[in-house]
């Protein structure tokens, strides 16, 4: 017997009838929201280095005061009405995404160590068998180096989880999802 791959096998492009179009989300924080106003631009690359048009970026953040908006965080600080959190984008020919947010405060870890201020991010494409999940921190923030996740990865590929400033775009950050190859984005196992 023959087993043909039915499009449930995959995560992608099947993914863009259902969670993108209508129901995506660039605007994660709203202009009440308090904090520094960001624009995050992700852009997807395939192992060649030639842009992916048909993935899929999800973000998960804490706001300014370093609190998710999630019934089971359970920080005190207040959470703003027009915080969601929460970003959804497909991208586009170039490869591109851009979510308008602001930059998230630390968060404790489980053990009550506050983490660097980063930005969850789940990448869907096509090809993919299962998700892949990563951070991305901002370069040159100070607590990078006493972030406990960073310092799990190898001092060599941390580079790999650093968003950038866009030169001459004040506010704008930068980053480059590579799925594989000689500049692999790290990935976590969660």
């Amino acid at each position: 017997m023959d087993l043909i791959p039915t499009p449930s096998q995959t995560v992608g492009p099947y993914f863009h009838l259902g969670l993108t179009g209508g129901r995506s989300v660039a605007r994660v924080a709203g202009e009440a929201t308090k904090g520094e106003r960001i624009a995050l631009t992700f852009r997807v690359l395939d192992g060649d280095g030639a842009p992916i048009n048909d993935a899929m970026i999800e973000i998960w953040q804490a706001n300014a005061a370093g609190k998710y908006r999630h019934p089971d965080d359970p920080q005190t600080a207040p959470i703003e009405d027009d915080f969601w959190g929460f970003g959804r984008l497909a991208t586009a020919e170039d490869g591109r995404c851009q979510f308008e947010t602001i930059k998230p405060g630390r968060v404790p870890d489980s053990r009550g160590v506050l983490q660097a201020p980063h930005i969850n991010v789940t990448v869907f494409a096509r090809g993919l068998l299962r998700h892949l999940c990563t951070r991305v921190y901002f370069a040159d923030d100070p607590a990078n180096r006493q972030d406990p996740v960073l310092a799990l990865v190898s001092e060599e590929r941390r580079a790999t989880l650093l968003l950038h400033p866009d030169p001459g775009r004040a506010g704008h950050w930068l980053f480059d999802v590579h799925l594989q190859g000689e500049r692999e984005t790290v990935f976590f196992d969660v």
